[in-house]
């Protein structure tokens, strides 16, 4: 099985834990691809939100019925928000941030009863490490990198949201210590690190096998 093959996988079997009338956060990225014709398929009567201008164009073109997530008329919760990583580790620390979402998978992961990364194999390691996706704030940002440290701006795109992008690289023993700093820095708009707590649910593939690890 190919990688790809397995990212269609887990996405597919994402889709079947989404019910009828369920309010549903998309994210960004290549398994998410090929969860939204997985749910555009189960014809679901869903409202849904997405993380980033390119799945909800995607969203829209398959039929599926996008809303916004910003303001004060945006839902206040979600039923479920369904995403893919970058790094999952045995102990489900995530490190999402490789499409410049970050900030706005966060939210929606946080906003959500029920949060469930969809991961091909390549994806899982036995701890996280950098790089670890930012989002910076564009005003100070000399002096936040100055702070920082060992980090590196990406040549990408801003944010949807207009924060420059750039990643941690720097080597680290406790994720949780690194988290924190990194949340108490003034310039940070968001960081790539994803708590176990915020996860309910890991979908991997390995091979043509599906296993769904519950938290």
């Amino acid at each position: 099985m190919t990688l790809d093959a397995e990212k269609r996988l887990a996405a597919e079997a994402a889709a079947e834990l989404v019910e009828d009338a369920m309010v549903v956060g998309l994210g960004t990225g290549s398994t998410v691809a090929y969860l939204l014709p997985a749910l555009a398929r189960r014809d679901l009567r869903l409202r849904c939100v997405a993380t980033s201008p390119a799945t909800e164009s995607a969203a829209r073109e398959l039929g599926l019925a996008v809303e916004s997530f910003s303001g004060l008329e945006a839902p206040a919760r979600l039923d479920v928000a369904i995403d893919g990583a970058d790094q999952v580790a045995p102990d489900a620390w995530l490190v999402k941030g490789g499409g410049a979402a970050h900030t706005r998978e966060k939210a929606g992961a946080a906003a959500a009863d029920r949060f469930v990364v969809v991961v091909d194999s390549s994806k899982l390691v036995e701890r996280v490490s950098s790089p670890v996706p930012l989002e910076l704030s564009e005003f100070g940002l000399a002096a936040t990198l100055a702070r920082l440290g060992t980090v590196s701006l990406r040549d990408a795109a801003r944010s949807p949201d207009g924060g420059v992008i750039a990643d941690f690289t720097g080597s680290f023993d406790d994720v949780r210590e690194l988290a924190d700093r990194l949340s108490a820095e003034p310039g940070v708009v968001e960081h790539g690190l994803f708590p176990p707590e915020l996860v309910s649910d890991v979908i991997v593939a390995v091979g043509d096998r599906v296993e769904i690890r519950r938290r």
